[in-house]
């Protein structure tokens, strides 16, 4: 027979549910009132301010920024840089992590101990720069992949990982002829995918966002990625972008609150899109490999 809850109980989740609900709407609102400003007119902007739903529709913030192909150059670069850099980030991460799962591994707590310390302190911004520029990185795509190349945080969550799958798999692998790097590429990574997937989008959405290294060392406005881009909207505010020539013949000025917006919903929908497919994995990667130190 079920246990009929008791009024304090579901007093406690009505409430636990309303204060969830509010925190919802809360982290929902802004989404909502840059999207419906993106479709918003100029005299809609200045006389409501807080928009949630445009009375009038208009597509002319969109039209503009695609009319020239520097939006789409930028998303290209954003998205090279997000595929690119992740599959670099994940393969040094868990090429790092496997071995320093190994116990029987020498010098293993001085390593771990050198990482740990990199959490903690830096060479900072100007050293970074130098080492960056004398490896000939700057204005190459490089500079935004390699510097940052493995978390010292998401590696012990990955080495954790790993240290909770079964020895007896990799004993056995061994007994069948398998050496090291093949227990890593047919045991451990095909075990690891939920650890795998969690962290992949960490790397994807750092990559995505990659805003202050661009500036730091791209100097080619062809190469900047879509946050760069998006500042110079945001500072200049100058309803121009890139090439007035490649402009369309039926082009009409648009709101300059109207372009920022509209860059943001362009540049933040493609990571929304993945997250979904990721979202199911975030629980059981990151919960299981934080349970041992």
């Amino acid at each position: 027979m079920p246990i009929k809850p008791s009024v304090g109980s579901r007093v406690f989740d009505v409430l636990n549910i309303t204060l969830l609900t509010v925190f919802a709407l809360l982290t929902i609102l802004p989404f909502v009132y840059v999207i419906a400003g993106s479709f918003a007119t100029q005299k809609e902007l200045l006389l409501r301010g807080f928009i949630l739903f445009p009375t009038e529709f208009t597509l002319d913030a969109y039209k503009y920024i695609f009319s020239t192909p520097t939006l789409v150059k930028s998303l290209l670069v954003t998205i090279y840089i997000t595929v690119f850099g992740t599959l670099i980030n994940i393969f040094l991460t868990c090429l790092m992590a496997y071995p320093l799962a190994r116990r029987d591994m020498d010098f293993r707590k001085p390593i771990l101990m050198l990482i740990v310390f990199t959490m903690l302190f830096s060479g900072g911004m100007i050293p970074t720069f130098l080492v960056v520029k004398q490896l000939g990185m700057i204005n190459t795509y490089w500079s935004l992949l390699i510097p940052g190349a493995i978390s010292a945080f998401n590696l012990i969550i990955i080495r954790n990982f790993f240290q909770q799958l079964p020895e007896s798999l990799e004993e056995s692998a061994k007994i069948d002829g398998c050496n090291d790097l093949s227990v890593f590429f047919r045991i451990v990574l095909p075990l690891s995918m939920p650890a795998i997937a969690t962290f992949s989008l960490f790397y994807a959405v750092g990559h995505w966002n990659t805003y202050f290294s661009a500036v730091l060392y791209i100097n080619d406005n062809t190469k900047w990625p879509i946050q760069v881009l998006l500042r110079q909207f945001v500072i200049l505010a100058s309803g121009g972008i890139g090439d007035s020539t490649a402009m369309e013949s039926d082009y009409v000025s648009p709101p300059e609150q109207s372009i920022k917006m509209a860059v943001i919903v362009v540049s933040t929908l493609p990571i929304l899109l993945v997250y979904p497919f990721l979202q199911k994995h975030f629980a059981k990667g990151v919960l299981l490999g934080s349970v041992k130190g």
